[in-house]
């Protein structure tokens, strides 16, 4: 598959010892993706990730501060290029997979396509990580009113105007929680494509740890969601704090209405307390809310103020890769109206 030759395109890899699987990733790379600059970051390795990656042809910088969401943030902040592709050095993604990836941002122009992962072979999902992603994908689904497949997907590719307009804050793997929240929340024009994926190479191991990391997971996506939707979280607190404060309260109230007397004199305090705290945290959301709109906007003009990716329409009466799933096609286009009219997936797309 042809790239637009005005477009310059860099692989992100990041490594933390994978020398058993990183020279295959890197020379899949240079052979699936002719012309993209493969940049491989060392992420305090203790083997040979470094010496391979670069035998196999990838230019090699170190990250001393470990941890995947350091990684991207370095590398989102060091390179300059029209399209970047981010993929594991664990050679779980199908490389073959990233041409039309790109080709896809391109014909958008879109400015994030997410590879959903499908399973190559029937081991590829570790034990819990796929009923975890789906809980963590229902509720960003939720907050955000936007559809996603799957956030935990470490397969991606952005434009230039995605990358220099992402804060990264993240320090660990829930980078890519991070990612997709400032992809749907940003609105930028997105679409999902379904990817290979497949065990890893034999002779290594996962770097994430179910428990830990989904709890990591849980709580950046919890602070996420107080940042940016906090109008949805103080609502929902007020709006339980003061269902608990009638329950409590109006049996207090009709008992005065019949007697004239407050026979349980603490649990009415205690309504009128939680009353009040459901009016703070209502109050607390609707400045939270105006503060979170004013930043949007300054981040949205500073979005624009980049260029898009170059455009490539697509060919004439294709639609790029698709494969069937639930509500409708996975492919090269989005949900929602495209600029062609058509209706496809999912898409956070803004007209522009």
């Amino acid at each position: 598959m042809s790239i637009c030759p005005s477009a310059s395109v860099v692989a992100i890899v990041p490594c933390h010892n994978e020398e058993a699987a990183i020279g295959k990733v890197v020379s899949d790379l240079h052979h699936d993706l002719p012309g993209a600059e493969v940049y491989v970051y060392d992420n305090c390795s203790t083997d040979r990730t470094a010496d391979i990656a670069r035998q196999a042809g990838a230019h090699v910088r170190v990250e001393y501060e470990k941890g995947k969401g350091n990684v991207v943030r370095r590398a989102f902040a060091d390179l300059d290029a029209d399209v970047y592709l981010l993929i594991d050095g664990d050679d779980t993604y199908d490389t073959a997979d990233a041409p039309m990836m790109v080709e896809t941002l391109l014909s958008g122009p879109y400015d994030h396509v997410l590879g959903v992962r499908r399973q190559v072979t029937s081991s590829a999902y570790r034990t819990g990580h796929e009923s975890g992603n789906r809980l963590f994908n229902g509720i960003v689904s939720f907050a955000f009113r936007r559809e996603v497949t799957d956030m935990l997907s470490g397969y991606r590719v952005f434009s230039r105007r995605f990358v220099k307009s992402f804060p990264a804050l993240s320090r660990e793997f829930e980078i890519e929680t991070e990612l997709t929240i400032h992809a749907v929340n940003a609105r930028v024009p997105q679409v999902e494509v379904p990817v290979g994926f497949r065990d890893r190479a034999e002779g290594t191991e996962s770097k994430l740890r179910t428990y830990h990391d989904g709890f990591r997971i849980l709580r950046i996506l919890s602070q996420l969601l107080f940042l940016e939707r906090p109008f949805l979280v103080n609502g929902l607190l007020s709006l339980l704090l003061g269902a608990t404060a009638l329950l409590l309260g109006l049996p207090v109230v009709w008992d005065f209405v019949q007697t004239g007397l407050v026979p349980r004199l603490p649990t009415a305090l205690l309504a009128a307390a939680l009353m009040i705290l459901a009016g703070a945290f209502l109050v607390l959301g609707v400045v939270l809310n105006g503060l979170v709109m004013s930043r949007r906007e300054t981040s949205r003009l500073f979005y624009l103020r980049l260029n898009p990716p170059p455009f490539r329409p697509a060919p004439s009466g294709t639609s790029g890769t698709s494969a069937e799933g639930p509500g409708g096609t996975v492919g090269g286009v989005g949900t929602g109206p495209a600029e062609d009219g058509s209706h496809g997936r999912t898409t956070a797309g803004e007209a522009r």
